[in-house]
């Protein structure tokens, strides 16, 4: 069977999840996990309870000869078609080109280590954010992720077996979880604040008054799951320093890592100014870490304007070589 294009195989899974849709009264979103889990089991000759139609679609589908990237894409952009119509508030998705910077950060921090990296993500959502470093990284990594919701939770689960990742998938709160230190960290963090006050008072990060900020307690969560001289990148709101409890923040991140990198995204990616988003890249300390002289603080350009994003890599680039020999 000859391997399908991006454009036949999201034919195949948007048409496939509308029907599902119609049939059982789930969501789209949930649809994408159906048709997910019937392709990866290759069950396209037992869905015939379903209807004949939905096995004509599924059935032009070899999951063997799937591309991971192909498949990444298509159910990235199935995902964001659920998500225009999905009524939960919470559910979001890393863009692409997000996501593609996020993989060349880490390629550059890891670029030195030979032995397998375990990598963590914290609100792992669909699994784009882990997926695209997967995918792009020369490295063996072992990989798991945390979600709380079940739908999205989910799709991570046909993402990472469609693309033939071994990623192991907890559905709890990753702030309630003690966990094993790894290599790395990477989250997309949710923001606002936490509810379970009770969890809250366990952190350093917790608030003196109210709620503390969730986005908060996965910065620190983060880099508690960290061997000493691991990296942990966030994707951060870009009042991160600018809140009410932002003082305690810096002094946990002082105390605790060494911040390397704040990077804006270009701020046409936001229709509004507050949700704007920042890359911010930190090393836990250690006795053999190398403090660079200055922090790394820049505007990305446009993802669009080539010319403009490639000589800011150079730039990039020359700071890493020439602050962290990477």
């Amino acid at each position: 069977m000859a391997t399908l294009t991006f454009d036949e195989l999201y034919r195949c899974i948007d048409e496939g999840a509308m029907r599902i849709e119609k049939q059982t009264d789930v969501t789209y979103l949930e649809a994408i996990a159906k048709v997910g889990e019937i392709i990866f089991q290759d069950r396209t000759g037992q869905v015939d309870e379903i209807d004949e139609e939905l096995l004509r679609i599924l059935s032009q589908i070899d999951s063997e000869s799937l591309e991971r990237e192909t498949v990444r894409k298509v159910f990235q952009m199935c995902v964001l078609k659920g998500m225009k119509g999905a009524v939960q508030p919470h559910h979001s998705m890393t863009p692409d080109a997000v996501s593609l910077f996020a993989s060349y950060l880490i390629n550059k921090v890891t670029s030195k280590q030979t032995s397998p990296v375990r990598v963590l993500d914290l609100a792992v959502g669909t699994g784009n954010l882990l997926t695209t470093i997967l995918n792009h990284s020369p490295l063996n990594m072992e990989a798991s992720g945390f979600e709380a919701d079940e739908t999205l939770l989910q799709i991570a689960y046909m993402n990472a077996n469609l693309q033939k990742h071994q990623i192991d998938l907890f559905h709890q709160d990753s702030l309630q979880v003690a966990l094993a230190p790894g290599e790395l960290v990477v989250t997309d963090l949710p923001i606002g604040y936490y509810p379970k006050d009770e969890v809250a008072s366990t952190y350093d990060l917790k608030a003196e008054e109210g709620h503390a900020y969730i986005h908060h307690l996965m910065i620190e969560q983060g880099i508690r799951s960290l061997h000493p001289g691991g990296y942990a990148l966030y994707l951060v709101p870009n009042f991160l320093f600018e809140s009410d409890q932002a003082e305690s923040l810096h002094a946990y991140l002082k105390e605790h890592t060494t911040i390397l990198a704040l990077l804006q995204l270009p701020k046409t990616m936001f229709n509004e100014k507050q949700h704007g988003k920042s890359f911010l890249l930190v090393q836990k300390k250690s006795e053999k870490t190398i403090v660079p002289r200055h922090a790394l603080l820049a505007e990305l350009p446009s993802f669009d304007k080539k010319e403009a994003l490639a000589d800011m890599m150079k730039q990039i680039n020359k700071w890493f070589e020439e602050e962290l020999k990477l």
